[in-house]
């Protein structure tokens, strides 16, 4: 089945998809905002030297990054021939270019892999000056070690094919843990979605005396720590869990003190909610008044769906670096967008200037 992406037209920036009421009253939380362009920084930049494609796993984000940037997605023909082969064609020239692909690896995650390692091919073979793999979400990173013997590291077996394909440098948001990035032997950027799920929670201004950050796993502590400190150095508590298998898990005890607070999970991913739905269950019995879950990447595999519109959660806020289909949405979700984030890291990549003072 054909899949052209042929666009011409720059797209409206379309809003985070935000599908719950607030309940909780304006207090003062101090948290940095996201960068927003200006219309003379877009236009310095637009030099004609950069350009940006998109592949079929997450259209919309990468037609909001380039409506950010004041540019339009350039045209490229994608198709799936009959045997489920993958068809790649620029439709414009990337000769001395800089080049973005913007392509998460997400589910179908073996086509979504493999489509982004032909387009760096088709751009390598057009002569383009740099070529950058943008992966919001980066699959494969949770195989980053051997739990077991005889087991695959498949995040490194990835990480050499995308740089084997011919990719300069990669930018991913949150990777699941840190070593996934040293895999890499071509520059690597993590862009931090905190700050634009940070933005939100300051909307609703909780009081800092009423909210305590919660990691759900022992493993995400240090992510959990630095999200506190942004909450005004809120509390933290940490969720001791043991894990039985793959994708199922089981809450032991609460480490920390959630009587009478409102408790934020905050967590890299959501897959199957088996470890967000349990700690959250642990969180009210142990006296929270309402719990939230502040999480990067909605993978929402089955029953993820089921388990978190199941009355736990007062919200559950994702951003879309994974698209959301419709059917998946309810009434306690909110996404919230990457795009200016991913806008600014593109434009300071393209530009040679610093990704991290993005985030100071």
């Amino acid at each position: 089945m054909s899949l052209d992406l042929l666009l011409s037209n720059r797209c409206e920036i379309p809003k985070a998809s935000q599908l719950s009421s607030a309940i909780l009253s304006l207090s003062s939380l101090k948290v940095p905002s996201v960068t927003h362009f200006s219309e003379n920084k877009i236009a310095e930049r637009a030099d004609g030297k950069v350009r940006l494609f998109s592949g079929t796993a997450n259209l919309p984000l990468a037609q909001e990054i380039a409506s950010y940037m004041g540019i339009e997605l350039c045209k490229i023909n994608i198709k799936r021939f009959a045997d489920g082969e993958i068809y790649v064609r620029l439709e414009e020239s990337v000769r001395g270019c800089n080049v973005f692909l913007v392509q998460p690896t997400c589910s179908p995650a073996n086509e979504n892999l493999m489509e982004l390692l032909v387009m760096i091919d088709a751009c390598r073979r057009a002569s383009a000056r740099s070529i950058t793999a943008v992966i919001p979400y980066f699959g494969y990173a949770r195989a980053d070690r051997k739990t077991q013997e005889r087991e695959s590291i498949a995040a490194k077996l990835v990480a050499n094919l995308i740089t084997a394909a011919g990719a300069n440098r990669v930018v991913a948001i949150d990777f699941h843990s840190g070593q996934a990035m040293g895999y890499f032997d071509i520059f690597v950027d993590q862009v931090y979605g905190q700050p634009v799920i940070l933005d939100y929670l300051a909307s609703k201004q909780i009081s800092p005396k009423d909210l305590v950050v919660v990691s759900p796993d022992v493993g995400g502590v240090a992510r959990a720590r630095g999200f506190a400190k942004k909450l005004s150095d809120a509390p933290l508590a940490i969720v001791d869990k043991r894990r039985q298998g793959h994708n199922i898990s089981e809450v032991m005890n609460l480490i920390g003190d959630v009587k009478g607070k409102i408790a934020v999970l905050v967590d890299d991913m959501i897959d199957t909610a088996g470890t967000i739905t349990n700690a959250a269950a642990l969180l009210h019995r142990e006296g929270a008044t309402a719990v939230y879950a502040c999480c990067t990447h909605a993978v929402f595999s089955p029953p993820a769906i089921e388990r978190l519109s199941g009355g736990l959660f007062q919200e559950v806020i994702v951003t879309n670096t994974v698209p959301v289909p419709e059917q998946n949405y309810f009434p306690e979700l909110t996404v919230v967008s990457v795009a200016n984030l991913l806008a600014e890291t593109i434009w300071h990549i393209h530009s040679d200037g610093s990704v991290s003072s993005i985030f100071k």
